[in-house]
């Protein structure tokens, strides 16, 4: 299969399991419709529908496109990382129990592992 070519920085995140510094990120404080897809592969990941604002410094979403993510526990047991489910790209992690919205999850996304594709 034939994947985009990354950048060192974005190869960093999606391939290495890297974390971009917190409020940095292209998507951090950005909202428009649309939907964004996996730097590495152009699958849908999420909707701008289900992203919100947690304060948290990452792009936040509280839902994904069905069957786009896979989870798998960390190492030490303490976070579920999230991957792109078609390429295996590392996105960020997902957190529930936080209360911040009515689906009371976060998935927590690097903004250089996926890219914005508006609506229209």
């Amino acid at each position: 299969m034939s994947y985009n070519k990354l950048t060192p920085q974005e190869k960093d995140i999606i391939e290495d399991k890297g974390t971009e510094a917190p409020f940095t990120g292209e998507y951090d404080d950005f909202y428009k419709d649309g939907r964004y897809i996996c730097k590495k592969c152009n699958a849908s990941l999420f909707s701008s529908e289900s992203k919100f604002d947690a304060g948290c410094g990452w792009p936040s979403f509280d839902d994904e496109y069905p069957n786009s993510l896979k989870r798998i526990p960390d190492a030490d047991g303490q976070r579920i990382e999230i991957q792109c489910a078609n390429c295996n790209a590392h996105l960020g992690h997902e957190f529930k129990g936080e209360h911040l919205t009515e689906k009371d999850t976060r998935h927590c996304v690097n903004s250089l592992s996926i890219r914005f594709i508006p609506s229209g």
